[in-house]
């Protein structure tokens, strides 16, 4: 198994507050993870082959789940190099996990048959890259977002969204909440890393490393992902130094 990894841009202070400076705190808030130094970056898997895509239109079409209405994504918000597609996969993980590739902006779910459903995703910038083996802990369907004290303070004009929810300062879920239409929440050792593989309302964000450490997909993306995937589901977020996972042309 990997250790799990984390890298901030605070130096000189405890865990604890940097911690509340990375991730995406989101849903019931919990004890914080003890710091480990970061691993060295890795390539990760490029240039996959794709086996099968799908219609723009209707992978990215409005969705209306019952609780909010999820807008259509626009093609020029979602190059096709990101978009939903199932492709060749040759690594050793067992089906139904999840691989993350920070280095290409890809996140993997592993199906039988020597294939995956690759899915673009956005990342942690310079200072909040991660690596390591995770469990999805839990999974909430338009969660509420709690950010960090630190981010509170640093973005005070955050304060005129929240309001006091059950857990605490707040934005409840909803289609203006960054954590998007779904979110898994990544435990390791059974304690939470704050880390999430969530949806998002920046849909252009897709392809770049922009989050404090979070995995972000387009809304449509998460929630077809959140069908797939069960409360224990193993994911492995690749380093720099990590073997490629995926078949190549």
């Amino acid at each position: 198994m990997h250790q799990l990894n984390r890298r901030t841009l605070i130096t000189g202070v405890s865990s604890a507050a940097a911690f509340g400076l990375a991730g995406c705190v989101g849903g019931q808030q919990s004890q914080i993870a003890s710091a480990v130094p970061a691993a060295a970056p890795s390539s990760g898997p490029s240039a996959a082959t794709p086996v099968a895509g799908g219609d723009f239109r209707s992978m990215y079409a409005e969705i209306n789940d019952g609780k909010f209405v999820v807008p259509a994504v626009r093609e020029a918000d979602l190059s096709p190099a990101f978009r939903r597609t199932r492709v060749a996969y040759s690594g050793t993980e067992a089906p139904g996990t999840i691989v993350v590739d920070p280095a290409n902006h890809y996140l993997y779910h592993v199906e039988g048959g020597g294939q995956a459903m690759r899915y673009g995703v956005g990342v942690g910038r310079e200072g909040f890259a991660w690596s390591g083996d995770a469990t999805i802990h839990s999974k909430q369907e338009w969660p509420d977002w709690y950010p960090p004290k630190e981010m509170l303070e640093r973005r005070p004009e955050l304060l005129k969204q929240m309001s006091q929810l059950q857990s605490g300062t707040g934005m409840p879920g909803g289609p203006a909440n960054p954590l998007g239409a779904r979110a898994h929440y990544l435990w390791h050792d059974n304690v939470d890393t704050y880390f999430r593989i969530h949806g998002t309302n920046e849909p252009a964000t897709i392809g770049q490393s922009v989050s404090s450490g979070c995995i972000r997909m387009v809304n449509q993306d998460v929630m077809d992902l959140y069908q797939r995937t069960t409360i224990g589901t193993k994911v492995v977020v690749l380093g720099n130094a990590q073997p490629q996972k995926v078949a190549h042309s």
